[in-house]
């Protein structure tokens, strides 16, 4: 009976040893795994921190142009503003500045016939309201 306790012994040790040898293995093949997905990931994250370097740069060069082109766009907005304010004095003083005009023209035409000779003193002078005829 001791040699049949013996030999079941025997077998449980060596089915034991089996076993944790065949879980020896699995976890150096699990650590082997482990170490090959951490350097995976390494890999992996160091190409991602490039790209959201990269990105970031991108997204700061198009911030500043989007700041030069609202700047520029302000500007523009200032400028037709002006103009428009502008436009407008002109529309509403354009009648009143045209008739200014047309008589300016008027009186540049009759100075110009008197400096040629022509005689104007039959026509009525506005301060004293006589009429004068050439003899």
């Amino acid at each position: 009976m001791i040699d049949l306790l013996i030999s079941d012994l025997d077998k449980e040790i060596s089915a034991a040893e089996a076993s944790e040898k065949e879980a020896q293995e699995d976890y150096e093949a699990a650590m082997a795994n482990a170490k090959d997905k951490r350097v995976l990931d390494s890999k992996t994250l160091a190409k991602k921190k490039t790209a959201v370097s990269v990105l970031d740069d991108q997204l700061e060069k198009r911030d500043e142009g989007k700041d030069a082109r609202s700047n520029e766009l302000g500007a523009n907005k200032d400028y037709v503003t002006s103009l428009h304010a502008e436009c407008d004095w002109l529309l509403r003083y354009f009648d009143i500045r045209a008739e200014a005009r047309s008589s300016e023209i008027d009186a540049l035409e009759k100075a110009k016939a008197v400096l040629n000779g022509a005689d104007f003193s039959f026509l009525e002078s506005s301060t004293n309201k006589t009429v004068r005829h050439i003899n």
